[in-house]
């Protein structure tokens, strides 16, 4: 085994970006040809999608549709983003995974479960912790010390191969490769954060950040409303995490659109109770669908879709859909 440094700048774009113990745990697909390990993860990629909206939909509370419908409405809506993450073999839906897993181990009261799934998730992608304050809400203590114990063994793990030492300038080099590459990526046409957002509309300096800064406390103040009013409904677990889902590409810096298809939840909670909103919430609902799902380049045309880009018409209509499942849980609906 060979303890190559992971993190190298002359990788230029294609950098590895992922934590140590995600290079050990995807170590078996180096010891194939390339061909045959790219067939094989997106093999791997296409099973996890199933496997993402069978979840979300069995998942949801109180369903008033069929899983046959709202499997048809979540595809239609998120395949934008599901093909994009295939075409370009990323590990969003391997994490997506393993987070509605938490979701469901969580509402089936196996706390430990849902801890030890969202401590893989951090190694799979940094954005699950995110919902380390949600696992305390829907699952209780013994899910965070599941999570810390997960969490503190993913970052040992690669001691066994690196040593102590090379361990700990692997985690260096991860976060110098994180930070440095994010402002290369600021202004990227499918960059969908609300950083990115405001630089596109402002230009980089410190206006957009102070602006991006302020309207990502903005937001995820709207989302924290969900768990004031989480009585008003009798499992409340599923709309919040939704909504965290729906908040990681617009808070990370490096937010790519086909990270959205995080919001698999988010999408079919808003899908199943949309006719029990009242028509206002539907009409903003349904336009925010439109401009998040099908702002797409073969369909819209090359400067449509390039203007719609600049305006951040997705990070805008992404954002306008926490709104609406903060209504959904305003009118206990879910």
């Amino acid at each position: 085994m060979e303890a190559a440094p992971l993190f190298r700048p002359d990788d230029g774009h294609y950098q590895f970006k992922y934590f140590p113990a995600f290079a050990l745990a995807v170590m078996p697909l180096a010891v194939v040809p390339e061909e045959t390990a790219k067939a094989i993860w997106f093999a791997i990629s296409v099973a996890l999608l199933v496997v993402l909206v069978r979840i979300s939909i069995r998942a949801l509370p109180d369903r008033r549709q069929s899983e046959r419908v709202l499997a048809w409405l979540a595809v239609a809506l998120m395949a934008k983003f599901y093909l994009h993450e295939l075409n370009l073999g990323q590990s969003n839906v391997l994490l997506a995974v393993l987070l509605v897993g938490a979701l469901a181990a969580a509402m089936r009261g196996r706390a430990s479960w849902a801890g030890v799934l969202v401590g893989a998730g951090v190694f799979v992608k940094p954005y699950a912790l995110i919902l380390v304050p949600w696992l305390w809400f829907a699952a209780g203590p013994a899910s965070l010390v599941a999570f810390a114990a997960t969490f503190a063994g993913g970052l040992l793990l690669p001691a066994a191969v690196y040593g102590w030492s090379g361990n700990l300038e692997q985690i260096g080099g991860w976060y110098r490769t994180v930070t440095d590459t994010t402002a290369p990526n600021l202004l990227a046409p499918e960059n969908v954060s609300v950083a990115t957002m405001w630089a596109k509309w402002l230009g980089p300096g410190p206006t957009a950040s102070s602006l991006a800064t302020a309207t990502a406390v903005v937001v995820v103040a709207i989302a924290a409303v969900a768990w004031l009013w989480r009585r008003r409904v009798r499992q409340p677990a599923y709309l919040e995490f939704g909504l965290l889902m729906m908040l990681v590409p617009l808070l990370s810096p490096q937010g790519w659109d086909y990270v959205l298809l995080l919001a698999t939840p988010a999408v079919v909670c808003l899908v199943d109770r949309f006719r029990e909103m009242p028509r206002p919430w539907r009409i903003i609902t349904a336009v925010a669908f439109a401009f998040m799902s099908f702002t797409i380049f073969d369909l819209l045309g090359r400067a449509l879709y390039a203007r719609l880009m600049v305006l951040s018409v997705v990070s805008v209509a992404a954002i306008v859909l926490v709104g609406c499942l903060i209504a959904v849980r305003r009118r206990g609906l879910a």
